[in-house]
């Protein structure tokens, strides 16, 4: 059982510590000491959900249907096109980087925000159900436990993330840090965007 739970955290954790949509959204949420609590229980939640889809058998499915993962990335890759430029304007108006002047973020928009983050993103798919379903399999019996050491990887990942961004926040007191930030955000949602869209478009 031990071996098992161990092989899930180790196999989990390498699959999201990962500079991706989700990991930097709830960076910069811990950052702006916004609602990153409930986003860090949304993330984990969700990797449950999608974790325990593909031990259960499901990624089987999603193998057969093809066209449910080129929507979902077609979807997806808008979305990160659109938030990265949203994130370039931010750092290009330096009027509104300093710690002052960040606009609180409501908890339903940041969830809002993580859903779409998280469940437009296909590669979570191809990851948790697919891959680590497959991966999961192979432990027979033990799958399960293989399964709920994967999400407890998922789950101590995000909340390191999103709470341990707050020992960061004496060096994002300076706006020019916020505009760095900002300027990564933007680099990292488009060329992902734009990746998806193109590899989803040529399937």
């Amino acid at each position: 059982m031990v071996p098992a739970l161990a092989a899930g955290f180790g196999t989990g954790l390498s699959l999201i510590v990962a500079i991706g949509a989700q990991n930097t959204f709830v960076l910069q949420q811990g950052l702006r000491g916004g609602s990153v609590v409930p986003l860090i229980a949304l993330c984990a939640l969700s990797d449950v959900v999608l974790i325990a889809a593909g031990v259960s058998g499901v990624g089987v499915v999603l193998h057969r249907w093809p066209a449910a993962i080129t929507t979902i990335g077609v979807a997806g890759g808008l979305f990160l096109v659109t938030y990265g430029f949203l994130a370039a304007r931010r750092a290009f108006r330096p009027g509104a980087l300093t710690v002052g002047a960040v606009e609180p973020v409501s908890p339903g928009r940041t969830v809002l925000t993580g859903l779409a983050l998280t469940w437009l993103n296909p590669h979570v798919y191809l990851d948790t159900v697919l891959l680590l379903g497959s991966v999961a399999a192979g432990h027979g019996s033990s799958r399960w436990v293989f399964g709920a050491g994967a999400a407890l990887a998922s789950a101590v990942w995000f909340s390191a993330l999103g709470l341990g961004a707050r020992r960061l926040a004496g060096l994002f007191a300076r706006p020019a840090a916020w505009r760095v930030l900002d300027a990564l955000i933007a680099a990292t949602m488009t060329t992902l965007g734009v990746s998806l869209l193109v590899t989803q478009l040529q399937t």
